[in-house]
């Protein structure tokens, strides 16, 4: 007998080879993923003007920064957005000021697959080849209530399926309905019970490897494992020959890995 469901995750019509320049704008889900293209050595810029939860506010820092990734992810985390009055302008971050300067208010189905589709749009200015993984956070907000999160997660849901259906540069990779429907246990979050666990990220992160990542991604990753376990070590003694012999030897290993791969920045 089978005690859970499985979430399908589709081949996309490409692959993530090592050190691939990636771009990752989003919610606090995307900064988690983020960390571990940067830990396995992707050229990978994450988040570089903060956390950004709307899709508005993820089209305000593509178009900031002059990265050009081949892969771009896109964590969607809620539909909700803050207006500054005096100008009528979303903003990314309220920066603490007056609740008054402002009106808070939720986008449409429409206005989120417009913001996303000028996002893909400049991307694909920068690098015709470009290809973008749309997700949704599996990031609870209780501040909205549990409804009011599910609502606002359905109409981000719909937007990146409006897009994965009609642009091929799209695709879309459910992180969300990995968390609800496959792990779906409170063990699977940290102590506030609203955002995932290190334990469930990691699982997301064996699937899209398992799904995206080319075979000589996952062959580069498995060299760099020992690697990046033995430059975390930390001795009890490191002034004995018998580490100061440990480091010399892994620091041989790191040359000859970056030789094989002279993209690798470490």
């Amino acid at each position: 007998m089978d005690f859970r469901t499985m979430v399908d995750v589709p081949r996309p019509g490409f692959e993530i080879g090592p050190q691939e320049r990636i771009l990752c704008v989003g919610s606090c889900f995307a900064d988690s993923i983020g960390r571990r293209f940067v830990e396995e050595k992707f050229r990978a810029t994450v988040n570089p003007f903060g956390v950004m939860y709307n899709p508005a506010s993820i089209l305000h820092t593509v178009e900031r920064t002059d990265c050009a990734p081949r892969v771009a992810f896109l964590t969607l985390g809620t539909n909700r957005v803050y207006i500054l009055n005096e100008t009528g302008e979303i903003v990314d971050n309220c920066r603490k000021r007056p609740q008054r300067l402002f009106t808070e208010r939720e986008l449409t189905v429409d206005e989120c697959a417009a913001y996303l589709r000028q996002a893909v749009g400049e991307l694909a200015r920068r690098d015709p080849d470009v290809r973008v993984v749309l997700t949704v956070s599996p990031i609870r907000y209780a501040k909205y209530g549990f409804h009011g999160s599910q609502l606002s997660k359905a109409t981000l849901l719909m937007a990146a399926d409006r897009l994965a259906e009609s642009d091929p540069r799209c695709t879309y990779f459910p992180a969300y309905e990995i968390v609800l429907d496959e792990l779906r246990d409170y063990r699977f979050y940290a102590p506030d019970m609203l955002h995932p666990s290190q334990q469930a990220v990691d699982y997301i992160w064996e699937r899209l490897a398992e799904a995206y990542f080319s075979q000589a991604a996952r062959r580069f990753i498995e060299e760099w494992r020992p690697i990046k376990e033995a430059l975390g070590h930390r001795p009890f003694n490191p002034e004995s020959d018998d580490y100061k012999a440990f480091v010399r030897k892994t620091q041989e290993r790191l040359a000859a890995l970056k030789e094989r791969y002279p993209l690798m920045e470490v």
